[in-house]
């Protein structure tokens, strides 16, 4: 790697270590903590790559990239951020970032980005883009869209880059892990948030419901939630309007479609929950929400964010004791960040001192494992056919003596009387094969530090059979060194 990189970062021990890698890896550094400083250096021609961190106490790193490629137009930034929300994604991907990572980053992975950074060099000269106005946050979301994990990074990633396209959005996913706060951001984020916004449910789904929503949205975003639970003459009506809308006089203002579903939309078509033609016509991009158990770094910031906001709704401050902290890292969140959202607040409301107690944790969890004990009502069963493992299907958590075949057995139990007479769609053995086997796959990577030899051992298989499952299953093994 040849090459001079300039970098700013607020934090003393990121800019050491970045500083000893790069000139390990035989690049020129300069390093600072000041944004003026590398604006500077930037204007008097030093540098072949930029890393800059976002908040900086002088200013906005993803402010000044416009500056930069004024003043350097083939010059690459390269950002980094603890401001791991899809804000910072999708303002990173508008001012044309070379790469946007996360904070706490992989040292290897920023190495890998910043090695292609600079040998792309010299790039061809882009148009310079305008100063980026800030785009909105989702007025006071459900929930949070904050994630550090590599799973809400790619999604992030993925919103930034179609959050303007005209092609319809697909969002996946279980019950309460966002997917209606992901499709309102793409309404609130894009260049379509000054226009309206309609929302269609299968409650509402009459043809003066699609022709008012059409209508409203003109020029914007109409989301449609969970068009499997429509019937089949309202799908048809869903159809008749997408086609009227792509081939009629006023396409040229026709509303982006946004719908949500669960986390198997093939399932649905399979199973003729979901009509193929509409299914095709909605999945122009299909976006998976991981729900929150994959994702178990995410469960402390996001616990922190939910205490702040509580606490500026006029709720009592309030923070975690470390073994609180533990106990809910712990806890499988079968309901996802909804129940997470949920326990937070009651905690903010009823919590009797500043710092949540370990046993006023236990005590909320134990509410949670007592509210999936307890049988729900015949008017809230799931209906016949349902595919996905939802959190209204989940049961009680087994004692820590318990076998692990116990409780599989238990969900499984529970998810076939779901179905009341009825059995489950075709295919269930390969379902739940794909539940277990990727989680398996990832802890167990994780556990062994993304080493395939002593994961393979671990799982007792070839290691060219573990290479095989992670091609098939799109795992990422990456060898970590986190820096905060």
């Amino acid at each position: 790697m040849d090459g001079t990189v300039l970098i700013a970062d607020d934090d003393r021990t990121i800019r050491t270590v970045l500083t000893q890698a790069l000139t390990r890896a035989g690049c020129r550094v300069h390093a600072t903590g000041s944004l003026a400083q590398l604006s500077k250096w930037v204007e008097e021609g030093r540098g072949d790559l930029v890393i800059t961190d976002v908040m900086m106490p002088d200013g906005n790193g993803i402010d000044r990239i416009p500056e930069i490629r004024e003043m350097r137009p083939d010059l690459p930034v390269i950002v980094i951020s603890a401001q791991n929300t899809i804000v910072t994604a999708i303002r990173a991907t508008e001012a044309e970032a070379f790469e946007y990572l996360p904070k706490p980053f992989d040292l290897p992975d920023l190495m890998s980005k910043a090695g292609q950074a600079l040998s792309r060099r010299p790039r061809k000269s882009d148009p310079i883009p305008e100063p980026l106005p800030a785009p909105r946050d989702a007025a006071d979301p459900a929930m949070p869209l904050i994630g550090h994990a590599p799973a809400m990074q790619a999604l992030f990633r993925m919103v930034a880059r179609v959050l303007n396209a005209d092609l319809p959005v697909l969002i996946a996913g279980e019950a309460g892990v966002g997917k209606t706060t992901i499709a309102r951001s793409f309404h609130d984020l894009s260049d379509r948030r000054d226009r309206g916004l309609a929302v269609l449910t299968s409650a509402d789904s009459g043809d003066e419901a699609i022709a008012r929503a059409t209508d409203r949205a003109r020029g914007g975003t109409i989301v449609i939630e969970n068009p499997a639970g429509f019937d089949s003459a309202a799908q048809a009506r869903l159809i008749g309007m997408i086609e009227a809308m792509e081939s009629g006089p006023d396409r040229a203002s026709a509303p982006r479609i946004v719908a949500t579903t669960g986390p198997d939309p093939q399932a649905d078509v399979a199973a003729g929950r979901l009509r193929s033609d509409l299914y095709y016509r909605l999945a122009g991009v299909t976006i998976s929400v991981p729900p929150l158990r994959a994702r178990v770094d995410d469960i402390l910031p996001l616990a922190s964010h939910l205490l702040a906001r509580a606490a500026s709704q006029g709720l009592p401050e309030r923070s975690l004791s470390d073994e609180a902290s533990a106990m809910l890292r712990a806890h499988p969140f079968p309901g996802n960040v909804r129940e997470l959202e949920n326990m937070m607040r009651r905690l903010a409301l009823t919590a009797n001192g500043p710092q949540i107690s370990p046993s006023e944790m236990r005590e909320a969890l134990s509410q949670q494992t007592g509210a999936r004990m307890a049988p729900a009502p015949s008017s809230m069963a799931a209906p016949v056919g349902h595919t996905s493992f939802e959190p209204e299907q989940t049961i009680p958590m087994p004692a820590a003596n318990a076998r692990l075949s116990d409780s599989v057995e238990a969900h499984l139990q529970r998810y076939f009387d779901l179905h009341g007479d009825a059995l489950p769609p075709p295919g269930l053995y390969d379902r739940i094969l794909r539940e277990i086997e990727r989680p398996l796959l990832q802890v167990a990577l994780d556990a062994t530090g993304g080493n395939q030899l002593r994961c393979a051992d671990l799982l007792g298989i070839n290691r060219n059979t573990l290479r095989k499952k992670l091609t098939e299953l799109n795992i990422e093994v990456t060898r970590r060194r986190k820096l905060m």
